[in-house]
């Protein structure tokens, strides 16, 4: 009798384990839903934030929301590379930015951004796009902080 609880229990014990171990693995899958990126100023613009990167199927939709915006309209891309080393020509164009605001579907996969080197930069007007207000790495080439150069989070 003994015995037979022991072993009951010990399966019970196994099989609460395993549960536990399969709701875990499940969670920090990479293939999140959702990513945010923190934009962070440049050139002294005062302009920072955040971009909400939401999966909807294969494409992605892009909130930006940016602390000081200016009223004039902004663009906004996404480009390969780091706000460290940007390649100059856009990827994808984003909804201009507009009181610190916009929202755009892209199409490419939220884990295609992940997984590759993209930012996403905010220019300060459309007869100043060399001028970049506030940048965020999305990808692989993410900055690891300072230098304002933004970065994700899960």
């Amino acid at each position: 009798m003994r015995k037979g609880t022991c072993v009951v229990a010990v399966a019970l014990l196994g099989l609460l384990v395993a549960g536990c171990g399969g709701s875990s693995s499940g969670s920090s899958s990479s293939k999140s839903k959702n990513v945010t990126v923190d934009l962070g100023e440049q050139n002294g613009s005062g302009e920072s934030g955040t971009a909400t990167l939401t999966q909807e199927g294969g494409k992605t939709m892009v909130a930006i929301d940016l602390k000081n915006g200016s009223t004039i309209a902004q663009p906004a891309h996404i480009h390969k590379g780091t706000c460290a080393k940007l390649n100059p020509t856009p990827e994808y164009a984003l909804t201009n930015v507009q009181s610190g605001k916009s929202t755009t579907t892209v199409s490419v996969s939220l884990d295609s951004l992940k997984s590759g080197s993209y930012a996403i930069n905010v220019h300060k007007s459309a007869s100043d796009l060399k001028t970049y207000v506030a940048c965020g790495d999305i990808g692989s080439g993410k900055s690891s902080g300072g230098s304002g150069g933004g970065g994700y989070k899960y």
